[in-house]
């Protein structure tokens, strides 16, 4: 069961994350789905959006999924993130970010992300994360 809103999450990253790109598609248990509108700044060479903005992307949408599951928290802070590059992602289309929580302890959590270009089955990128949740005490 949830316990944070789509909406709600978006009204909490207001204010204690502005910066953060990207648009939060829906949020269920244990699950979280962003897309990110691609710009010029979002590109390299050849047309294609660039590893930073991606893993970025990955990151917020795993946030997204844990602020779903435990509340407004703002110091669950990224502790290790790997990415792996599968193919080039299209510099003209939409960003998709679907985030999966695989562990939701008192300490630690565990997820990943594929990211796709949107349209395409296959995803350009798999992240995989863990977040530190800050001591309940």
């Amino acid at each position: 069961m949830t316990v944070m809103t789509a909406t709600a999450i978006e009204e909490f990253l207001d204010e204690v994350f502005p910066q953060r790109a990207g648009t939060i598609e829906g949020v269920d248990e244990m699950r979280a789905t962003m897309s990110l509108a691609i710009e010029d700044e979002h590109l390299r060479p050849g047309a294609c959006v660039s590893g930073p903005t991606m893993m970025g992307l990955a990151d917020v949408c795993l946030y997204v999924a844990i602020l779903a599951q435990i509340g407004p928290e703002p110091m669950a802070v990224t502790s290790d993130l790997h990415c792996r590059f599968l193919r080039r992602a299209r510099g003209d289309r939409d960003l998709i970010a679907n985030a999966r929580l695989v562990k939701l302890g008192s300490r630690l959590a565990v997820g990943e992300v594929q990211l796709f270009s949107a349209g395409d089955e296959a995803p350009v990128a798999l992240v995989t994360a863990t977040y530190a949740l800050p001591d309940g005490d």
